[in-house]
């Protein structure tokens, strides 16, 4: 291209013309070549980009209302069908639907936190493959039908709400400590045993205890067994009431305790032993020598 400058001033005042120049505007070259393999490497990248974004689209179902089985709604998220979270979940509420049940499944164990606003945790659930662990000021479980309370447990006491506690375990029921309870009741047409094998075994009652079995009751010991009122009698309320091995006293020399009578008296003595002794024409309760 050929630039030519022209002026209108008066030619003698100025002197002659310089050799006109010639510039070439443009990309030539090598320079060239690479603008247009930049071009075609920045189409492809977008061309690429383009493609993946349409790929992730179609396989993660977006769509006008959310994603896939996840639905935006403004009550919240819906997800349908299984779903894996890699990290903590924060929610204020997580219900499943009505005509199906909400399940959590873990390789590790699955965590269930609770905090106040400070950040503090205040309760936590903790279910693994070994134990379930909770950890809060007091655990409760409430009936849906009524909202009574079911169970209850805190740092000072547990609490069976129901009317009956049933234990169905072939071994029963082992305590520790004492238990306060109005009734303890076997199931039907089976025995009911309270025992302990190493300890002794205490019933207390401020009105007292009655003990009422329609095929019999049964008390053994290895040492002493103890039937004790501080206020009241002790009644034995019974059509038999028999003591089998009851000693037979050594009776002395009188003549009344050489009765020819096959009978026998049952005799006191000043500590509370009971024996008996052959009967005669009166008592022979203190000719014996085992008191």
């Amino acid at each position: 291209m050929r630039e030519e400058y022209i002026t209108t001033s008066d030619d003698a005042a100025i002197p002659a013309a310089e050799t006109p120049h010639n510039y070439r505007i443009g990309i030539y070259g090598w320079r060239k070549r690479c603008l247009y393999l930049f071009v075609l490497l920045l189409i492809i990248i977008l061309v690429v980009n383009f493609g993946l974004t349409i790929w992730i689209l179609r396989v993660m179902w977006f769509n006008t209302g959310g994603m896939g089985y996840l639905q935006v709604s403004a009550d919240g998220l819906r997800l349908d069908g299984e779903s894996e979270f890699l990290f903590p979940l924060y929610a204020q509420d997580v219900h499943s639907r009505e005509d199906s049940a909400l399940l959590m499944h873990s390789t590790d164990n699955v965590t269930l936190n609770a905090r106040n606003a400070h950040g503090e945790l205040t309760g936590s659930v903790s279910v693994g493959p070994a134990q379930a662990h909770a950890f809060g000021q007091h655990f409760t479980v409430s009936s849906s039908s009524d909202d009574s309370t079911l169970f209850y447990a805190d740092s000072k006491e547990a609490i069976v709400g129901m009317g009956k506690l049933r234990i169905t375990g072939s071994e029963g029921a082992l305590f520790e400590h004492s238990v306060e309870t109005p009734l303890v009741k076997g199931e039907a047409l089976k025995e009911l045993r309270l025992e302990s094998p190493t300890r002794s075994l205490s019933m207390e009652a401020p009105k007292g205890v009655l003990i009422k079995a329609a095929a019999g009751a049964e008390a053994k010991a290895s040492l002493d067994i103890i039937l004790h009122s501080t206020e009241g009698l002790l009644v034995l309320d019974a059509e038999t009431v028999r003591l089998p091995a009851l000693p037979v006293g050594i009776a002395g020399t009188s003549g009344d305790s050489q009765g020819v009578y096959n009978m026998y008296e049952v005799c006191v003595c000043p500590s509370g032993k009971l024996f008996l002794s052959k009967a005669g024409v009166s008592s022979t309760c203190s000719e014996s020598q085992e008191c």
